[in-house]
């Protein structure tokens, strides 16, 4: 539970971070609601089933926010404050890609953990999805 409840206290944080943009995204209301955890240890769920709905509320959140996106906001600047409150202005484009690069090792933690338990995690190497092209 740890691992999965450090997952969505850092989505919370990174999509409270993009709601702040100047750009208002009308897709990230809902993250706007919710409180600013104030550390990456915070546990927000202590039970699988509320996690497990936060986090489909969650990925509609990333899923609406990033088809919301204009390359105008991928050019441009993030503003924000760490954890620590220190300040920060970074391009935007990389700091989504920061998020989603960290969301993939995290991923692949709670796909680890769910194998040794002998959970069947389907396919996921992206290799497998791609079609052979004909030359």
């Amino acid at each position: 539970m740890g691992t999965i409840n450090h997952i969505l206290v850092g989505d919370t944080i990174w999509l409270k971070r993009f709601a702040d943009h100047n750009t208002g995204f009308n897709s990230l209301e809902y993250v706007r609601n919710l409180p600013r955890p104030n550390t990456l240890d915070e546990t927000l769920y202590s039970t699988f089933g509320p996690l497990q709905e936060a986090r489909r509320k969650m990925d509609k959140a990333f899923l609406n926010f990033t088809s919301e996106i204009t390359e105008s906001d991928l050019s441009g600047i993030l503003e924000y404050k760490n954890t620590k409150g220190l300040h920060f202005s970074k391009n935007f484009g990389q700091i989504l890609q920061h998020v989603f690069n960290h969301q993939t090792h995290h991923r692949g933690q709670v796909t680890t953990l769910l194998t040794q338990v002998g959970i069947d995690v389907g396919v996921t190497d992206l290799l497998l999805s791609i079609p052979d092209e004909k030359v």
